[in-house]
């Protein structure tokens, strides 16, 4: 049995202080860590269906933010290690920033410019590169909140969108905000995705449409990193974590209104 170790990225970036944006020199030294740790890279699809090594490590990215491709391409190149980027599609290839519940509190500062989303020929020079392009929806709502017809054109149009821009085949999704249920799931399967990631380490068994990745954040060291990855099986792990990120997004923005 191969040992798979998913790491769910963001952003990648020294200036922006986003809870999800790690810096590049910390992405780089984690990455270095796990090849040092005998971890062979796969995509996020390959890596479930036919892990090629005993320790497999799939590097994921959620909203195709432009810094992936600025910084963690050719940290990533120099290992030799492919990776998984999952796009919001209305946002790939236009001037308008990703502002979904999160984001929008960067809309209008400084930090606007890292809202934006990848083109669709960086897209094509990732996939040419060895990575794996998925679907991260169309908008990037919360699934869980939108009707049975909403939720179907956010995963098939999403995913239509990459396999005619791409010419591929679009096999995964990441679910916005890291959360599955079972009705998102099945939809997920009727909208032809094979597989899906979610942020939560407590999603067992771990089944196709609902693997749990590791989230990696702003702040997390090497040796943070090490010890989650040491404690990814126990429950709630990452989920409390998203929790109070939530949490602390929500504390700030109530902040500056008063």
């Amino acid at each position: 049995m191969s040992e798979i170790l998913v790491l769910g990225y963001h952003g990648i970036s020294d200036t922006w202080p986003d809870m999800t944006a790690v810096r590049p020199a910390a992405f780089e030294a984690q990455v270095e860590w796990l090849a040092r740790q005998g971890y062979r890279g796969a995509t996020f699809a390959d890596a479930l269906t036919a892990p090629k090594a005993e320790k497999t490590v799939v590097v994921t990215f959620d909203d195709a933010c432009r810094s992936v491709f600025e910084h963690a391409l050719p940290a990533l190149s120099r290992l030799g290690l492919p990776a998984t980027v999952f796009v919001p599609t209305d946002y790939a290839g236009t001037d308008r920033p990703m502002s979904w519940a999160g984001f929008d509190r960067w809309l209008g500062t400084p930090h606007e410019p890292e809202l934006a989303c990848m083109s669709w020929e960086a897209l094509r020079t990732l996939a040419g590169a060895g990575w794996e392009v998925g679907s991260h929806t169309r908008s990037h709502p919360r699934l869980h909140t939108v009707d049975d017809a909403a939720l179907e054109r956010e995963l098939s149009e999403s995913r239509i969108a990459v396999e005619e821009r791409l010419e591929r085949p679009c096999r995964s999704i990441a679910y916005p905000y890291g959360g599955c249920d079972a009705r998102i799931a099945e939809a997920a399967r009727a909208a032809g995705y094979g597989f899906g990631a979610v942020l939560y380490s407590h999603s067992t068994p771990r089944l196709p449409l609902q693997w749990p990745r590791v989230g990696v954040y702003r702040g997390d060291t090497r040796e943070r990193l090490r010890a989650r990855v040491a404690r990814r099986d126990r429950p709630g792990l990452d989920a409390a974590l998203h929790l109070a990120s939530g949490a602390l997004r929500r504390g700030r923005t109530l902040a500056r209104r008063r």
